[in-house]
């Protein structure tokens, strides 16, 4: 996870020419743009089914806690801003759970629409296929969220419910999405160890 990864912007992506996206491993010194770009996502829709942003100390917190869970936790840079981030935790805490994760990811409202969401979820994907994890789910607050289930469907993923009216935020009852791709050989053969 320590190497940064360059990846050259499609022709349809809406950058600048010369931008360049960089997908790394998040560091400390990302956590204040980590917990601004979440901010907004908390204060102003329904992806998140938090009510009150979590404030820097309680985002670092998560993140050491993903870290040490030896799973990735990823930011896209462009032009030395943090555009963006994604990670991959623990879906339930059963040990038959042990080889299916629950993906988030964030792009800051300034740059969506530009390719960073696929390259985040995409990079998220091979770093959790190469850790030997065999699924992922996404957890996606509001079935009218069409930007993530979009963004999902183009990495690989795939409807496998909903959960009507499972959280109550901003005056209205909201749905969980929930989709799901195999990671790897998936099923098709059990884990080796």
């Amino acid at each position: 996870m320590g190497a940064i990864l360059e990846y050259k912007i499609p022709k349809h992506a809406k950058l600048k020419k010369n931008m360049q996206l960089i997908i790394r491993a998040a560091i400390r010194e990302d956590i204040e743009a980590i917990q601004s770009i979440y901010s907004y996502y908390v204060l102003n829709g329904y992806a998140s089914f938090e009510i009150t942003p979590p404030d820097e100390l309680e985002m670092m917190k998560r993140w050491r806690l993903i870290k040490d869970h030896g799973h990735p936790y990823l930011v896209a840079e462009t032009e030395g801003v943090v555009t963006g981030y994604a990670y991959a935790t623990t879906f339930r805490q059963r040990p038959a759970y042990d080889l299916t994760l629950e993906n988030s990811v964030y792009v800051s409202t300034k740059h969506l629409k530009r390719g960073v969401g696929v390259r985040l979820l995409n990079q998220l994907i091979d770093e959790c296929t190469n850790l030997g994890f065999r699924q992922m789910i996404a957890v996606i607050g509001d079935s009218q969220n069409h930007p993530s289930i979009n963004l999902h469907n183009r990495c690989g993923f795939e409807k496998v419910g909903v959960l009507p009216s499972t959280g109550f935020k901003h005056g209205r009852w909201v749905d969980t999405f929930l989709m799901q791709r195999p990671l790897g050989e998936g099923d098709k053969k059990p884990p080796t160890n």
